[in-house]
């Protein structure tokens, strides 16, 4: 596989992630719950991801706190950085095979040591869950996958079913001496079989193999 392809690969691995961290007002996805997530897929596919700061701006602010009656006792100062980075996929079967990706990161810190680690944790988590379009709604997995599955069209009728169908049909109105368009009115479809989706397809097959059966019994 190109580096593409493994990239789709990661890609299928990590559908959806769960927020399972909780700040104060909201929950998160951790980076390291990200990381987590892809990196065993990305060591099976021999990809590595290398960060790389290309320029960096630190602002401050101080805030001062005064008391009743004006007098300033206490002061704070908030260090923000920003960084330019960009994020090399190295296909380590191809080494010459890369794909750089131009990125933006900041991190708040108080004190100021932190603020470039905080930034690049910001950088790798929501680089990877952009990367990869990961969902990471607040519900959980299963009830996440059902809203996916319900957004997708349905699937048509399978080639048997509507050969099968079709054979259910006639058979069906030969017994009953009706025509095809009324067993197709009494199962509630339209004429035209072919666009009956998939599930309802496996019922009124049933349900024809059902009346057949009784109509037959009936007869007999």
């Amino acid at each position: 596989m190109n580096i593409y392809q493994k990239l789709i690969e990661v890609r299928k691995a990590v559908p959806y992630l769960k927020k399972g961290n909780k700040g104060e007002q909201y929950n998160y996805t951790s980076s390291s719950q990200v990381v987590a997530a892809l990196r065993e897929k990305m060591d099976e596919l021999c990809l590595l991801l290398v960060p790389r700061i290309i320029d960096k701006n630190v602002r401050t602010e101080t805030v001062e706190f005064k008391d009743k009656n004006g007098n300033v006792n206490k002061k704070t100062t908030t260090f923000f950085t920003e960084l330019t980075m960009e994020f090399k996929w190295i296909n380590a079967e191809n080494p010459e095979e890369t794909m750089v990706v131009p990125f933006y990161a900041q991190g708040v810190d108080k004190a100021g040591e932190k603020g470039v680690g905080k930034a690049l944790t910001y950088a790798e988590k929501y680089f990877l869950l952009k990367q990869f379009n990961i969902p990471t709604d607040k519900d959980d997995p299963d009830a996440f996958q059902q809203k996916v599955e319900e957004t997708k069209p349905p699937k048509p009728i399978t080639t048997e079913q509507l050969e099968e169908f079709g054979k259910l049909v006639e058979r069906f109105s030969e017994i009953r001496n009706v025509k095809t368009e009324q067993v197709y009115k009494a199962l509630g479809v339209t004429t035209e079989p072919e666009k009956i989706p998939e599930g309802l397809a496996y019922n009124l097959i049933e349900q024809l193999k059902h009346w057949i059966n009784k109509a037959t019994n009936k007869t007999a």
